[in-house]
């Protein structure tokens, strides 16, 4: 099923923190389409799906290990978007192949600045590589009945940005991604909105405009000042999942109880949970305190439980679980 792109909230890939409790947190707050954090292609491939009955989920999962690459379940199936890291057309296809049936969308991330993704030909290495874009998307789009998407920046002239997106727009993705960056900028530099805007203004597909969305009203202030399909965000989600809810936002220690409550449900991995935990805690206070020190010296699911005060609900939730094998 196709996904409408239209006026739509959307949390970005965010790796180490965009695994199933923080998508399914997002999405209880109002966002309409979840992002996964990026998986490399080649990672993908050394994967088995399984079904875990247990948890109710289906798992990628490296084989001949436990270790889950990426966990999704049957109340995201119609908003969750699966984003990989790829610089082969083949590669991708075969990787993507492992996990179509199961998400809403598989996306291609062409933004993504960090060394490791551009010393391996992936991420905003691409953008460079037009000809090797066109291949691997028609690709996907030949052989999956998954919808295909990508995610880029902005190039080093807006002229050469809308031209990149002409051509992916000749590709038959479902939407673009924008974000109002180049590679050489930082966080702290302003996102440039009026270059989103040239781009939507140059395609007919969904763009969704990306950079700079901290409050609910960011998403209409953006959709105004770009004329984009949709809205994408990232650090604001991060910070306060909360950011999608019409009715503002929570209280943080309420959203990060939550989200702790949450990967205990779906047993998330612990440093997964650790690592989105302190980019929570060093955004409003900081880890030299006791709340911080304890989360870096917590070694499991249980740990954090005792901290935030959930021992009860991490013992039902373990005695729930224990109960289920048994009678199996």
């Amino acid at each position: 099923m196709e996904i409408d792109y239209r006026n739509k909230l959307v949390l970005a890939p965010m790796v180490r923190v965009g695994t199933l409790p923080f998508r399914l947190l997002a999405a209880e707050y109002g966002a309409d389409i979840t992002y996964g954090e990026e998986i490399i292609d080649h990672k993908l491939l050394k994967c088995e799906r399984r079904i875990n009955d247990v948890l109710g989920t289906i798992d990628v999962v490296e084989k001949g290990t436990d270790s889950v690459v990426f966990r999704t379940c049957s109340e995201e199936k119609n908003r969750v978007v699966f984003q990989m890291g790829t610089s082969d057309a083949v590669r991708a296809l075969r990787a993507a192949q492992n996990v179509c049936m199961d998400v809403a969308a598989v996306d291609i991330n062409m933004g993504c600045p960090k060394s490791f993704s551009i010393s391996g030909g992936m991420g905003a290495a691409l953008l460079t590589k037009p000809d090797l874009i066109h291949d691997i998307l028609t690709t996907l789009k030949r052989n999956l009945n998954t919808p295909v998407t990508c995610k880029i920046r902005l190039l080093k002239s807006t002229q050469d940005t809308v031209e990149l997106a002409r051509r992916i727009e000749k590709t038959g993705v479902s939407a673009l991604a924008v974000h109002g960056r180049k590679v050489a900028d930082r966080p702290r530099d302003p996102a440039k909105w009026s270059e989103i805007a040239d781009v939507v203004a140059a395609v007919s597909i969904p763009v969704i405009a990306n950079g700079d969305v901290f409050e609910y009203e960011d998403f209409e202030r953006i959709k105004v000042a770009t004329g984009a399909s949709s809205v994408m965000v990232a650090r604001g989600a991060l910070w306060n999942a909360s950011i999608f809810s019409p009715k503002g936002k929570l209280p943080w220690e309420d959203v990060k109880r939550e989200y702790v409550s949450k990967s205990i449900l779906w047993d998330n991995d612990i440093k997964s949970t650790k690592h989105t935990l302190k980019e929570m805690i060093m955004h409003y206070s900081c880890l030299e305190l006791p709340e911080g020190k304890a989360v870096i010296k917590s070694d499991t699911l249980a740990d954090l439980a005792r901290h935030y005060g959930e021992d009860n609900y991490y013992e039902l939730i373990n005695k729930s679980r224990s109960s289920f094998r048994g009678s199996r």
